[in-house]
């Protein structure tokens, strides 16, 4: 199948050089607002455009904690491993980010952690791993604006086996620091969506992360002034995208190329992955768009 052909939500690519493939992780349940979630399915492709699958990678054994809204699935190699990071929620229960395992990029994946990692009294999502350059490893996620109205994200260490917090959450920033950020039409709050780390060739660390902009939902990015996770962030004044898509990351192809791939648009049901060739110059990125 082709790209075009894959509903999914929150994409992200893994590059496995060895295999000559690309592993495609996101958001798969049909109905992924409500009701009984199924698990995360996977695709794979040699070319990233003609795609295999779709191939379960994840589903909830028998006492999961969860049962609805199984989002935002991200994979990090560590150590000869696979862990996914992904969102989960259960009816009476805050919704939080799970670390789960698998000794093969294409799963199957199964919990890790001892339920979410992040606070169990915060409404939490969209959590990703960042190694710093001390080797600690940290829980970057959204406090969502479902609990603090003016959405936050934050970074928590975790134990070097990923299991468990290792301290408590630092606040990196609110989304309405970004100039570009507004609220949805009607809304009373500011969200922050799905952050990603990258160190750009100049050293800097940027943070991409989504939020709701003039053209609807929207991908911008943060620097760390300090070099490092706890920042401080300094927000670029547009957007890496802005027209309705985003929850996004980049990567680099076989060939080199720096690429990010979002959802969009941002609509339920409708929502696609799409693949926007990126340039990087002195820290600075931009989309290559038609």
């Amino acid at each position: 199948m082709l790209l075009q052909d894959i509903h999914i939500r929150d994409p992200f690519i893994v590059p496995v050089r060895d295999e000559g493939r690309y592993y495609l992780f996101g958001t798969t349940d049909a109905n992924c607002w409500g009701g009984p979630a199924t698990g995360f399915d996977a695709y794979s492709s040699r070319d990233l455009k003609h795609w295999e699958g779709p191939v379960p990678v994840f589903r909830p054994p028998v006492g999961f904690w969860a049962t609805t809204q199984f989002w935002s699935p991200e994979v990090h190699a560590r150590n000869g491993r696979y862990y996914m990071f992904a969102s989960f929620k259960a009816d009476g229960v805050c919704r939080g980010t799970q670390v789960l395992v698998s000794d093969a990029v294409s799963g199957p994946y199964v919990p890790h952690s001892d339920g979410p990692v992040t606070p169990r009294d915060w409404e939490c999502l969209d959590g990703t791993l960042y190694v710093d350059a001390g080797g600690t490893c940290w829980l970057v996620f959204c406090h969502e604006w479902l609990q603090v109205h003016n959405g936050e994200i934050c970074a928590l260490p975790l134990s070097d086996d990923l299991k468990t917090a290792a301290g408590a959450p630092t606040l990196l920033f609110r989304a309405n620091e970004a100039p570009w950020v507004l609220k949805a039409p009607g809304a009373i709050d500011f969200v922050t969506d799905g952050p990603f780390l990258y160190r750009a060739a100049n050293h800097e660390l940027l943070m991409l992360w989504s939020s709701g902009g003039s053209r609807g939902y929207a991908m911008g990015v943060a620097r760390s002034t300090g070099g490092e996770i706890l920042g401080p962030w300094k927000q670029d004044p547009i957007p890496l995208y802005e027209n309705n898509g985003g929850h996004g990351m980049v990567f680099r192809t076989f060939e080199g190329d720096l690429t990010a791939t979002i959802h969009y648009p941002n609509e339920a049901g409708k929502e696609r992955p799409i693949l926007i060739p990126v340039t990087e110059t002195d820290g600075v990125l931009r989309a290559r768009t038609k």
